[in-house]
């Protein structure tokens, strides 16, 4: 089976991770230990919090600014339009931002919001 990881720099991890657990991601670990934190969001799904220096060792360059500029849009699926409401709604709750009312695009319904640092992340729902 093939697994998909993000990896996303954070200012804090624990902040962040208790961000990402109020929308139901989990982890084995309580407490982040070290630099780095996994989250799982799926069976085939992770979330790699990093603090921002120890991510830019991986990336060989600097973390880029999020109020400036986007590195990239995370977009996972929900079950039900009724649940990527449910969800951005929850981040919003947790500290986000929300970034709008959903949007219908024929069998496709999305809609997004910003994470405590800035990195935009999208629920959609494709309808059948």
């Amino acid at each position: 089976m093939t697994m998909t990881f993000i990896n996303l720099p954070v200012r804090d991890l624990s902040t962040a991770a208790e961000f990402y657990r109020a929308l139901g991601f989990t982890s084995d670990q309580s407490e982040p230990a070290g630099d780095s934190l996994a989250l799982t969001i799926s069976d085939s799904t992770r979330l790699m919090l990093h603090v921002r220096s120890a991510f830019e060792t991986y990336t060989g360059v600097a973390t880029p600014d999020t109020a400036t500029s986007r590195e990239v849009i995370v977009g996972l699926s929900a079950p039900s339009r009724e649940q990527v409401d449910e969800l951005v709604d929850r981040a919003a709750v947790a500290g986000g931002e929300s970034l709008g009312p959903g949007v219908a695009n024929g069998p496709m319904y999305m809609r997004g919001f910003r994470d405590l640092d800035g990195h935009q992340w999208s629920f959609l729902h494709l309808s059948s």
